[in-house]
């Protein structure tokens, strides 16, 4: 082991002070609240499927306490009772109907998750959109959206009445999954997340699911990621034979398919504008996998004019929030600024920054495919920058699970922030609209 790595897992005691206090507030909870409410309210741990993701994660700074577990329940199902893997298991990607499946599951076991059927695709696959939160948020989920809409339009509205909203208001966070069908990490994790919030009551999950509502697009490019899981499988049952190439990542598209903000040519496209105009979210967050091992966006600059100056702000403060988290939780090569500008708005994710809500995006390293390899990386990959303190090693193994692991970890993190400041959030929404109406008079035309 060189220096570097062992400073690194030095790091890793503190993970183990975090399980203690994380057992302490427990405890006290149990005391506060009796015996029979933490008996009722607080599941144990399936020992095996924790098992699994340490044997599947290859190193040690690959890993959080956020997710080195997962909750046991005899009523709502996990993933590997319905897959009959663990999310991240070498060998495995899930088809979309088999993923869709897992989530009417989850909605047929618990009032917490809620499944919206928003679409098909141009070859008729279906486009799943699914909401997030503790029972009373899911009830009045008409109520929280008329909210958001308000106050997207603050030509209807005064400030008073918005400030009324704000008060009964929760802030609405969206992740969607997997644009880029060779980027296979984010629909396998996702389902994943979502268990963990329905069924864990760790003080962190506990807050996210009762302070904002989650919403999830378990895969954006639903046929690319099928035929992606066509030639993974043909791949596996023919070790010997040619392996056929990915010729299109969606219905006659590839790459571009995140450049299609503007045009609303496809299928995709138009499913997620109408899904933001029918939430008014507050955050979009998209999952990509592309550079070691996680870039949070923020962006390099020049930043688009026509983007307000708050939304820059709110790049940088969720991102640094989840860097320094993961950071200190000795996970290695997290980091932010040095490959994206911030101003072309084609992409997908000015839906939301478009409509004065944030859009910001994930790059986590991955290996497309679900077996586990060594990966060597350039210079350029992992020089120290004041942009990336901590950057990836020259070398390493790289698994499916610490994918998984490190894109859950970031989440779960962006989720705590976001409810734990959702007023916030949602007068900086009110705000951001407001002042994009005014622009018109006070600015004119660019």
């Amino acid at each position: 082991m060189d220096t570097r790595e062992a400073a690194r897992r030095n790091l890793l005691p503190r993970k183990m002070l975090r399980r203690l206090a994380r057992g302490a507030v427990v405890a006290l909870g149990c005391l506060l609240l009796g015996s029979g409410a933490c008996a009722q309210g607080s599941p144990s741990n399936d020992e095996g499927y924790a098992k699994k993701i340490r044997e599947f994660t290859t190193e040690p700074f690959f890993i959080t306490e956020l997710v080195d577990h997962l909750p046991a329940s005899s009523i709502v199902p996990s993933p590997e009772k319905v897959l009959g893997h663990i999310i991240g298991a070498p060998g495995y990607l899930t088809y979309s109907r088999d993923i869709y499946h897992y989530y009417d599951e989850l909605a047929k076991a618990t009032p917490r998750v809620k499944v919206f059927h928003v679409g098909k695709t141009e070859e008729g696959r279906e486009f799943y959109l699914v909401a997030v939160s503790d029972e009373s948020n899911i009830a009045q989920l008409d109520r929280l959206r008329e909210i958001t809409a308000k106050l997207a339009d603050p030509r209807k509205i005064t400030d008073a009445e918005a400030q009324q909203l704000i008060a009964g208001g929760k802030p609405i966070y969206w992740a969607s999954g997997s644009i880029h069908s060779p980027e296979t990490g984010s629909p396998e994790m996702l389902m994943e997340l979502a268990y963990r919030l329905a069924v864990e009551d760790s003080p962190i999950i506990a807050n996210i699911r009762r302070n904002l509502v989650f919403l999830i697009t378990p895969v954006l490019e639903v046929d690319g990621h099928d035929r992606v899981v066509d030639t993974w499988n043909y791949r596996k049952a023919n070790p010997d034979k040619m392996q056929p190439g990915l010729i299109y990542w969606g219905h006659y598209v590839a790459h571009d398919n995140n450049r299609d903000s503007l045009g609303m040519a496809l299928k995709l496209s138009q499913a997620q504008m109408k899904n933001f105009l029918d939430w008014h979210p507050q955050v979009l967050h998209d999952l990509h996998e592309s550079i070691p091992y996680l870039y949070i966006s923020t962006g390099t600059g020049p930043y688009n004019a026509w983007l307000d100056p708050i939304v820059i702000s709110e790049w940088q403060k969720m991102a640094y929030n989840e860097i320094e988290g993961l950071t200190d939780r000795g996970v290695v090569g997290v980091w932010t600024h040095g490959f994206y500008d911030g101003w072309a708005p084609n992409y997908m994710f000015y839906v939301a920054n478009g409509h004065n809500s944030i859009g910001r995006f994930y790059e986590t390293f991955g290996n497309s495919d679900p077996e586990t390899r060594e990966r060597e990386l350039p210079p350029s990959a992992t020089n120290r920058d004041w942009f990336r303190p901590n950057p990836p090693l020259p070398r390493v193994k790289w698994s499916l699970r610490n994918n998984i692991n490190m894109q859950e970890s970031g989440l779960i993190l962006g989720l705590d922030y976001t409810a734990t400041h959702g007023r916030e959030f949602l007068q900086n929404f009110y705000l951001k609209s407001k002042r994009s109406v005014a622009k018109a008079t006070t600015e004119g035309p660019a």
